[in-house]
């Protein structure tokens, strides 16, 4: 839960740029994720139209005042939802996570690990959320069994670890970090990585130069992870170009300009410092078991809607690593496609589960 002393961090946002960005980056979510022939909503529903509200809701009242904003966010902090906290905290950070990291701002989420199950032992199997997320997101579905994760991988032998981290910041940075912070982690590791999530995962592979868990890595897991770029921020990206052409809607160029770094390395897939604002041609890594999953949320595996829609953020061929170029292909040992999904389901459907199951089996000794 969040202190008093992060909360009173929050008078320190520009808080128009915060709305606004919130209201962009939903608008974007929301028509990527809507189907053809659908009429158009700019409001998302859900657990991902929570976070997005919960942005909204925390900007509002920071605008009406420090104090008032403490006393109206106590009942949305108190113990019976600390969820909603949690997850207003981590949308923040990831539409304005670079921000607050550069301007010292406590409400900057600290990259930590946490045990999801308890009493869990065994081989550490480290899960990272994606962007506007945190580790609470693994137990979405808990009180099903054959849906949750985080249970279901410790009955395997396994001790989930979930990974909080700034979803705002360069993925470049998160990755440098999870390297370091990695070290101490000790057993075999696997690492299992929910879209932005298998992007920090790469970049902290390929960070991790001479340090000991390098050795230790056995898995490598991702699902809906766009490797070749996602169409989120290219959306942003057009949106910016366009807005620019006109006198009366450039101010409004420099507000989606204000998209954190995290987004924006989604553009094309940026991994590394170097390769800022353009694809990272990074193999996979060499004596690791890898796999992907993608997702459509169409029933047929196979046609354009399933192949440009994938599961309503990033595509079929993104998230399975192909490309046209041989440079850029990834050549996972082994890679599922789901019909029918979207791409938070990806994280609480069955069928998924069952596959990693196959995938991983009994950890490693």
């Amino acid at each position: 839960m969040p202190s008093v002393q992060q909360l009173r961090g929050a008078s320190r946002l520009a808080i128009a740029a915060t709305a606004g960005v919130a209201d962009l980056v939903e608008a974007l979510h929301a028509e990527i994720a809507r189907l053809p022939l659908t009429a158009s909503r700019t409001r998302t529903r859900g657990i991902t139209g929570l976070v997005y509200g919960s942005v909204r809701g925390v900007t509002r009242l920071v605008g009406g005042g420090l104090d008032t904003a403490l006393g109206a966010l106590a009942p949305m902090l108190g113990q019976a939802r600390p969820e909603r906290a949690s997850a207003a905290l981590a949308a923040l950070n990831g539409v304005l996570g670079d921000y607050l990291e550069e301007t010292g701002n406590p409400l900057a989420t600290a990259m930590s690990l946490h045990p999801l199950v308890e009493g869990a032992n065994g081989p550490p199997l480290v899960l990272l959320h994606g962007l506007c997320m945190n580790e609470a997101q693994w137990r979405r579905n808990a009180d099903a069994r054959d849906t949750d994760f985080p249970a279901a991988l410790a009955a395997l032998g396994y001790q989930p670890l979930g990974l909080r981290y700034n979803s705002g910041r360069a993925i470049w940075r998160n990755g440098a970090e999870l390297a370091a912070l990695l070290d101490d982690v000790p057993g075999p590791l696997t690492l299992l990585g929910h879209s932005m999530g298998g992007l920090v995962a790469r970049s902290a592979i390929a960070q991790v130069g001479r340090r000991r868990w390098r050795r230790r890595l056995c898995n490598l897991v991702t699902l809906g992870t766009p490797h070749q770029g996602a169409p989120l921020e290219r959306g942003g990206q057009q949106l910016q170009l366009l807005l620019g052409l006109s006198a009366y809607s450039r101010p409004l160029a420099g507000l989606a300009a204000r998209r954190s770094a995290g987004i924006r390395d989604l553009r094309h897939a940026s991994l590394l410092e170097a390769d800022a604002g353009r694809a990272s041609v990074l193999p996979l890594p060499t004596g690791v078991a890898c796999y992907a999953v993608a997702a459509t949320t169409v029933r047929q595996p196979r046609g354009s809607p399933a192949r440009w829609l994938g599961d309503g953020l990033v595509p079929v061929a993104s998230a399975l690593g192909q490309h046209r170029s041989p440079a850029r292909r990834l050549d996972f040992t082994d890679t599922a496609l789901f019909t029918g999904l979207g791409h938070l389901a990806l994280q609480t459907d069955a069928a998924v589960l069952a596959r990693l199951q196959q995938w991983l089996g009994a950890p490693p000794a």
